[in-house]
């Protein structure tokens, strides 16, 4: 495992404080010589020595092992391993703190009950359409022409920004790949407070009120669900909802009545590439929480206990079924007293019915009141790229469900879901008749699995009109050198567009190619839009992995605005900070604001590290 970039997160926090034991010596030696060693210790300048290791943070190391540079290396290693070869290679010394000159003079952040403009959570509605009204954006097609970047905030030390700021009239609340929430204000970027999270936070922040106050909800990459106080960031309570060292809470909570509910995915099916790893046996799952005191209401999970099952040709041994995660944000139905939730595909053998499908759950008690699946039998890890000794017999497609079902109206009145899948299809879904499909279109042609060609990732967008979906097909090759810590090259010239489908019958409305990389653009770069989407009237943003975030006429499709995020920012927190590939969370747009993350490196992508605040 090779560290590249860096600098220390601006908390002071040691990485064994990070809700973690100190772990032996003896494990993190063992973890170094079979995982580090081999590149380390050898003679080579793109590569830190062992003895520039020693003279790392641990905190600094387990960064890239999480989602720094090394993270593609770090796949199939536990969360343990990764602690405890931080721990003995590393040094103690704690994080440097921001300066002064961040903070705000007002360190108290303000929440309002009724707030008169904001994007809470992943969408603006519980309904996930990622639609802000003309009212609440407060930003006409003329005033999106004069744009211009009024701040920018650096995430110190990551190379990934990947959590979904949460606007509140002046109010932003955002996590980050080092696991800080941060409270910002609106206007001008500066710091209020920040609270450190076990592991790293993708997670868009909830806020819901608290008696006279708000609680923010939020989960981390390692399985822990936390409410902080909003207007302090003090801690209220934290819970691990899920005890599988391959957790991870990506998806945005949701909140109704007196109960949140809170997706539950894995990296497990990454863990695969170790050939010694029994594969696999994590659980899908969604969780309901008490909001006042996190005590659990129920947990659905979405495949049976997984079973032993076999060996590989190694002998290790083999369990299923498994997986069928929840990446994505649940959908709200409150007249029929259900959400709606997308999963994801299996990771062993035998394939089950609940996954690549739509599923509505009971809100009261999590029972399954139908699901419709639209890929049957796709069950895949990723053995099934490399080694295949842990590949299961049905190896893929690996089209699962990344991004929230949208409830919204045909014409008519009846409601319907819009669920867009890694496939390349659109559909829409009956959701007064268990799930019927009234039409499907296809946006993107298919390939053999997610590495060639992949449709609908993060998140499609829609005016109840119509339904924007951008394209995440790519072209990607493996690195050949075997020191390349890219866990993919992405060609420049192919991938992305977007597409805008009539919600009363699925027929195109328009189609917005894709924008190939100039001549000479960074490794890294890909036209592939495999962002989330953002809507308001008349204009629809796309961000690209080419680091542009544009906004389009929701008309036909053409470009009405355009900004490249790749470049060096002068931060109002004096980070050091430039943007990268703009994928994961799309843009939030309100009060004539708009904001939006830039840098991600996990599927080769540019890395970066800052949020950027836009404003006439």
């Amino acid at each position: 495992m090779s560290i590249f970039g860096g600098g220390a997160i601006g908390l002071v926090v040691a990485v064994l404080a990070l809700g973690q034991a100190t772990a032996p010596k003896a494990a993190g030696e063992a973890v170094y010589k079979q995982r580090c060693a081999g590149c380390h210790e050898q003679n080579n300048p793109r590569i830190p020595p062992r003895t520039a290791l020693d003279q790392m943070p641990a905190e600094r190391i387990l960064r890239a092992l999480d989602f720094g540079a090394m993270m593609t290396v770090a796949y199939p290693m536990s969360r343990d391993e990764r602690h405890a070869v931080a721990a003995y290679l590393g040094t103690s010394i704690p994080a440097n703190a921001f300066p002064p000159s961040a903070d705000c003079t007002d360190r108290r952040a303000i929440v309002a009950d009724r707030p008169k403009s904001s994007w809470n959570g992943w969408s603006p509605g519980s309904n996930n359409a990622r639609y802000q009204s003309a009212e609440v954006a407060g930003l006409s097609i003329d005033q999106l022409r004069g744009l211009k970047l009024k701040w920018a905030f650096g995430f110190d030390g990551d190379v990934t920004a990947f959590s979904q700021p949460t606007v509140i009239d002046g109010q932003v609340f955002v996590g980050s790949a080092g696991g800080v929430i941060h409270a910002l204000r609106a206007d001008t970027g500066c710091l209020q407070w920040t609270f450190q999270a076990n592991g790293p936070v993708r997670s868009s922040v909830l806020s819901v009120p608290n008696g006279s106050r708000h609680s923010l909800l939020f989960g981390d990459q390692t399985g822990w669900f936390y409410a902080l106080e909003a207007e302090t960031g003090a801690l209220l309570w934290k819970k691990k909802i899920e005890e599988h060292d391959a957790a991870r809470l990506t998806g945005t909570p949701m909140a109704y009545n007196d109960n949140v509910f809170v997706p539950v995915a894995s990296w497990e099916e990454t863990r695969s590439l170790d050939p010694s790893y029994p594969c696999c046996t994590f659980r899908g799952s969604v969780v309901a929480l008490r909001i006042r005191d996190g005590q659990q209401v129920w947990k659905s999970h979405l495949v049976p206990e997984p079973q032993h099952t076999g060996q590989t040709k190694l002998g290790t041994p083999q369990y299923g079924p498994s997986g069928a995660g929840v990446w994505a944000s649940p959908t709200l139905d409150a007249k029929r007293g259900v959400i709606y939730i997308a999963t994801g595909d299996n990771y062993s053998s035998p394939a089950t019915p609940l996954s690549d499908a739509i599923v509505a759950l009971e809100i009261t008690t999590g029972r399954v009141v139908w699901s419709k699946q639209t890929t049957p039998r796709d069950a895949y890890n990723s053995s099934c790229g490399s080694d295949k000794q842990n590949c299961p017999e049905e190896n893929g497609p690996d089209y699962d469900f990344g991004s929230s079902a949208i409830l919204t109206q045909l014409p008519d009145g009846r409601d319907i879901l819009l669920a867009g899948q890694k496939s390349g299809m659109v559909y829409a879904l009956d959701p007064g008749k268990k799930g019927e499909i009234v039409w499907q279109a296809r946006i993107a042609s298919p390939g053999p699995n997610v590495a060639t060609s992949v449709g609908v990732l993060w998140g499609m967008a829609s005016d109840g009109r119509q339904v924007y979906a951008a394209t995440a097909s790519s072209g990607r090759t493996r690195p050949s050198d075997p020191l390349d810590t890219r866990r993919n090259i992405l060609d420049p010239k192919q991938g992305g567009g977007l597409t805008a489908l009539r919600v009363a019958d699925g027929g195109k409305a328009w189609y917005a190619p894709p924008i190939v990389c100039a001549e000479g653009a960074p490794s890294g770069c890909s036209p592939t839009q495999s962002a989330a989407v953002t809507a308001i009237p008349g204009i629809v943003f796309s961000g690209s992995n080419d680091g542009h975030l544009r906004g389009y006429s929701t008309e036909d499709g053409k470009i009405l605005w355009d900004f490249d995020t790749v470049r060096e920012f002068q931060t109002v927190n004096g980070v050091k900070a430039k943007g990268g590939s703009i994928d994961g969370p799309g843009a939030v747009v309100a009060n004539g604001m708009v904001f939006v993350n830039s840098g991600y490196s996990r599927f080769g992508g540019m890395p970066g590290n800052v949020l950027l605040a836009f404003a006439p």
